[in-house]
């Protein structure tokens, strides 16, 4: 392919339920003059199967549907341009398909002109290994002809030994996006959708000098099912600890963990001296879900012995930073909402404001406790405690993670 219009072209490797969304985006905002996506082998019988499964989904509808509603739903959107090299026009936009290679560093990219590449697959998340690698890496695209890669998964190291390359980061746009220096990063993870939408509810409430002084916290993320699970019941496999993931998604709620803590603190530092746990639920949904976000701040009081942090405050707080530096990325909301209502949502998180809530204490610390640390006082020191619970509604799929994902593809295509 060329560059259409002098506009750079992008490479997807991957039409899962990443890849193909991602896709959809980019042919709503026509950033890029052109798209290569990398399949990596034949689907169904034929190419039409293949365009079959890329304009239909269970869960968004048809691309025609999204991309004109239901009422420009009759418009022609698809118009095959060379069946035989698999080139199409797809909303104005060519796009071309790849199926032969699965290993990243046999992609043509190069003879594509392709110099963005967005790994949706998965399957390649180790920055750390070489691009010669038989079962295929990350820096296999850049071997391939790509200059840089971003992957829509987490960073996972395999080798403890092993620390982060330089030239890779993991970032979220709207929080650290602006740390991209094409002179040093090739490789960059845009972490995963918890990530995406609890790093959002945290850089406001870190920046805010009233809850800065964040004592612990914790997260439960009350998740929409995934492709990692089971439709059925089934064994698991050699060495699985989580045995529950193997259970019927249809059919259970499912507690598992997840690692959007340990990512929380690469994309903002300060995360670190929190002491943050975090953990998932399943529920059998195809996509939208809900951050509860529980903290304890040290919160002190007014003159009046009433305290500083409440949920007014918190909330104020989230319609700021919706207003201002999160605006189109952070929402904030006084409606009831349902999960559906949040499918599609382009925001990186979504905070249900009406149930936002805050109860401060007050912690006694005795005189002998004080004077080992030189404090010299016959009473209790009573300090002030606040803890509150913050509700953040994300879609997992499209509306928050493919979205921001997006916005951070096309600010390093900008930087290039």
């Amino acid at each position: 392919m060329e560059k259409v219009n002098g506009k750079n072209l992008l490479g997807i490797n991957g039409a899962g339920r990443i890849g193909k969304l991602t896709l959809w985006n980019h042919l709503m905002n026509k950033h890029f003059g052109g798209i290569v996506v990398n399949v990596g082998r034949v689907v169904g019988k034929d190419f039409d199967a293949l365009i079959h499964n890329i304009t239909n989904d269970s869960t968004y509808g048809s691309l025609k549907t999204f991309l004109y509603g239901h009422s420009g739903s009759q418009k022609e959107i698809i118009r095959i341009i060379d069946s035989d090299k698999k080139l199409v026009e797809m909303n104005g936009v060519p796009v071309q398909f790849l199926q032969t290679a699965r290993n990243p560093r046999d992609i043509d990219w190069s003879g594509n002109n392709v110099q963005l590449v967005v790994d949706c697959t998965g399957q390649f998340l180790d920055p750390t290994v070489g691009a010669d690698n038989a079962k295929g890496s990350l820096r296999g695209h850049l071997e391939a002809g790509a200059e840089k890669v971003i992957a829509s998964a987490p960073f996972k190291i395999k080798d403890s030994t092993q620390k982060m390359p330089k030239d890779a980061s993991m970032m979220v746009y709207g929080i650290n996006h602006l740390e991209f220096d094409p002179r040093t990063h090739h490789i960059l993870s845009a972490a995963s959708c918890t990530t995406t939408g609890l790093s959002h509810m945290m850089k406001p409430l870190l920046e805010a000098p009233e809850t800065a002084n964040i004592l612990t916290a914790s997260m439960s993320t009350i998740h929409a099912s995934t492709s990692t699970q089971s439709i059925l019941d089934a064994v698991p496999k050699t060495g699985t600890g989580d045995l529950r993931k193997s259970r019927s998604v249809f059919n259970n709620i499912i507690i598992t963990s997840t690692g959007a803590a340990k990512a929380l603190e690469k994309i903002i530092p300060e995360v670190q001296k929190i002491g943050f746990m975090a953990d998932s639920v399943r529920i059998p949904t195809n996509t939208a879900s809900l951050i509860i976000l529980n903290l304890t701040f040290h919160s002190p009081v007014n003159d009046i012995g009433e305290p500083v942090v409440t949920a007014d405050l918190l909330n104020d707080i989230y319609k700021q930073a919706a207003e201002g530096p999160l605006a189109g990325m952070l929402e904030f909301s006084m409606q009831q909402n349902v999960s559906a209502d949040i499918i599609g949502r382009p925001s990186a998180v979504v905070i249900e404001g009406i149930e936002t809530h805050t109860r401060t204490g007050f912690m006694g610390i005795k005189p002998e406790l004080l004077k080992s640390f030189g404090i010299e006082t016959q009473q209790d020191i009573m300090i002030p405690v606040c803890h509150a619970k913050i509700f953040g509604w994300y879609d997992n799929e499209y509306g928050s993670y493919v979205n921001m994902l997006a916005k951070l593809t096309e600010y390093v295509d900008k930087k290039m």
